[in-house]
């Protein structure tokens, strides 16, 4: 009994990790339907009490969703921001253990217009550079990036095109921030969101306005747009003390 209870064991973590490997790397996309444990019973010559211990161990840390009558599903990853956080977007995929890229969709270095002034809520300005780039997890957009930067605050913005770093990362390894604000909403996907994400027009999405400051002035404001179903926020906090 010891040595098959060994071989069970054995073979109940290389299933694990065949199946946890093909959804990692992408193979098995959020969606796909796994093979019916019957199926992967007569695959790795176990009993079918095996391969349900590997499923719920994966349904459990939420790789996968088991749905009655119809099968074990694929989850889509979602990712956590801390609200009171400004966080590398690269480093929230690579948390999901997703590959990622970005790629810039436009950029531009134009007169500061009053709808600039009004989302940097300052009057200072004179020109901004706008970028808009999409951000990746695995061959799925992850989020929309839409950003105006003060080039009053930040002039060095100006020569860098962008291509290979994103904005944000940039601006947080560039210049320090003293203050920063949150504005979260609901929204719907526009037609043009709608294509950048890769979901349908009117898909619910999460947007995140975000303004930072520094002692030069306000260094950049930024509209994040994930798909509602993939994100969400965290906020921790302690009780104030009596």
């Amino acid at each position: 009994m010891a040595d098959i209870g060994g071989r069970t064991q054995t073979l109940h973590q290389r299933i694990l990790n065949d199946i946890e490997g093909n959804i990692v790397s992408g193979q098995w996309p959020p969606g796909h339907r796994l093979p019916f444990e019957v199926d992967l019973a007569a695959q790795y010559g176990c009993s079918r009490m095996t391969v349900n211990k590997v499923m719920t161990q994966l349904a459990k840390s939420g790789l996968i969703e088991r749905r009655k009558k119809s099968g074990s599903f694929v989850t889509r990853p979602q990712a956590q921001s801390a609200v009171l956080e400004i966080a590398d977007i690269e480093q929230e995929v690579r948390s999901l253990n997703l590959r990622y890229a970005f790629r810039l969709e436009r950029r531009q270095v134009r007169s500061a217009t009053q709808a600039d002034l009004r989302a940097l809520e300052t009057s200072q300005a004179e020109d901004v550079l706008a970028v808009a780039c999409i951000h990746f997890a695995g061959e799925r957009p992850f989020c929309v990036e839409d950003r105006i930067i003060n080039l009053a605050a930040v002039p060095g913005a100006a020569a860098e095109d962008f291509s290979k770093t994103p904005p944000g990362r940039w601006l947080l390894g560039e210049i320090p921030w003293s203050a920063a604000e949150h504005r979260i909403h609901a929204t719907a996907a526009t037609a043009e969101m709608a294509a950048m994400l890769g979901v349908a027009k009117g898909c619910p999405c999460l947007l995140i306005e975000r303004r930072t400051w520094s002692d030069a002035g306000t260094i950049t404001y930024v509209r994040l747009t994930y798909p509602g179903e993939t994100h969400s926020l965290v906020a921790r906090f302690t009780p104030a003390s009596r």
